[in-house]
């Protein structure tokens, strides 16, 4: 597709032309071919939108804006956050700017997107990286965006004896913490954060095999919310579920069940034998039997409605 084909095809539908961010190679290329405006068109356009509503306009100029979206993305990659979602999250912080572009101030679009680009960026790292707990406060955020940049030039710095090193000397910490307007204790302590590796919660064999991973020991299914509830009507069928099911028989049921289910003799046997219920009401074993599953049946549906 040639820009003049690209110009036509995004004044007639201003995103046509990109594809969806699930495929990242062909989003990027596609946004990068995308040709950008004159400063003539960067005000025709932002005063349509101003003055007008005009969507179709606003669409042009955030189409013509999304490769700076990709270019800020690459400076984040030390994160370990996926690309495609920076990108996202960058598009949400140009349309923003795009929405609050003036074009009679004489500053590019570009300028003025850069901030709110960069702002959603910054808050989406904060909410999904590990660091999200210590970088609260200003001070905090920039000391959590500008260390690990800050590291590299004190390594730099440093004479062939202290190239070496993994830490920030006491003299480095200082510095930081000065230039930051941070204290020190947070300049270690944000180091050794960035500096700890992640650690896997799930098994990672990729063998077939079952694996073990921390997980396994972490987990605790005992509060677990449907456990508990599990657990209390556990508890309460076999106390006074069972009681309360048991005061719905008549006395020869009742009795008849308390024998065969609930007795326990001091020797661990069980309570009285079909025979030996017969032989006390006179009737047949299988009376009792059958006396005995009426009962059960009453029970349970007693406990299931209760």
């Amino acid at each position: 597709m040639n820009t003049s084909t690209l110009n036509a095809v995004s004044v007639r539908n201003p995103w046509a032309v990109v594809p969806s961010l699930g495929n990242l190679d062909a989003y990027i290329t596609a946004v990068n071919r995308i040709p950008l405006l004159t400063p003539q068109e960067e005000v025709s356009l932002g005063q349509r939108l101003r003055d007008q509503s005009d969507l179709e306009a606003a669409g042009r100029l955030v189409l013509s804006h999304l490769r700076l979206v990709v270019s800020v993305s690459r400076q984040y990659m030390g994160y370990g956050l996926p690309q495609g979602d920076l990108i996202q999250e960058g598009n949400i912080g140009l349309m923003k700017a795009v929405k609050r572009f003036d074009p009679d101030q004489g500053v590019r679009l570009v300028s003025y997107a850069l901030h709110w680009i960069r702002a959603e960026m910054h808050e989406y790292i904060l909410k999904n990286w590990r660091m999200v707990k210590l970088a609260t406060t200003k001070a905090q955020r920039k000391l959590f965006f500008n260390l690990r940049s800050m590291k590299q030039g004190l390594k730099g710095e440093a004479g062939d004896g202290e190239t070496h090193r993994n830490t920030l000397t006491p003299a480095q910490v200082a510095s930081v913490a000065n230039e930051l307007n941070v204290r020190p204790e947070e300049v270690i302590e944000m180091e050794t954060r960035l500096s700890g590796g992640d650690v896997a919660l799930e098994p990672q064999g990729e063998d077939g095999e079952e694996g073990f991973g921390p997980i396994a020991y972490l987990a605790d299914d005992s509060s677990e919310p449907t456990r508990q509830i599990e657990s209390r009507r556990h508890d309460w069928l076999s106390s006074d579920g069972i009681t309360q099911a048991l005061g719905g028989l008549d006395a020869r049921s009742r009795r008849i069940v308390e024998q065969r289910w609930l007795e326990v003799n001091d020797d661990g046997s069980g309570g009285m034998t079909l025979h030996e219920l017969a032989a006390e009401y006179g009737v047949s074993a299988e009376r009792i039997r059958q006396i005995e599953v009426a009962a059960l049946k009453k029970m349970r549906k007693a406990l299931e409605t209760a």
